[in-house]
């Protein structure tokens, strides 16, 4: 009889191990699982980044400026002479007549180390 009580404890035993490494191997299952889709996640959010900032810097390369009067001051206009790009404290009266002449009627800047420059030059 003593070894019938053995032999069910040590299948008892042996189920339980069982059992436990199972359970373990299905926790760590699950949070190897969870763990690939949040790196999925971030490598989509960071793709999406990159790509966003290829674009911007692609779309700022291809942006050129216009110089325009307003309400007698010099406004930095994008490229398509709507978008208010800068306002500017620069006075058209104070520029030389050649450069107002342009300004009045839309000065093209052609990148913006240029339009700072210009700005420098003219801002007092």
């Amino acid at each position: 009889m003593n070894d019938k009580k053995y032999s069910i404890g040590f299948v008892i035993v042996g189920l339980s191990v069982l059992l436990l490494v199972s359970g373990a191997y299905q926790f760590s299952y699950h949070a190897v699982e969870e763990r690939a889709k949040e790196e999925k996640i971030v490598e989509t959010e960071l793709k999406k980044t990159e790509d966003s900032v290829e674009t911007e810097g692609e779309a700022m390369k291809n942006y050129c400026y216009y110089l325009l009067e307003k309400n007698g001051y010099v406004v930095v206009y994008l490229s398509d002479k709507e978008t208010i790009y800068e306002y500017t404290s620069i006075d058209v009266e104070t520029l030389p007549v050649t450069v107002q002449n342009e300004v009045k009627n839309g000065k093209y800047i052609e990148d913006i180390e240029e339009l700072y420059g210009f700005l420098e030059n003219y801002s007092s």
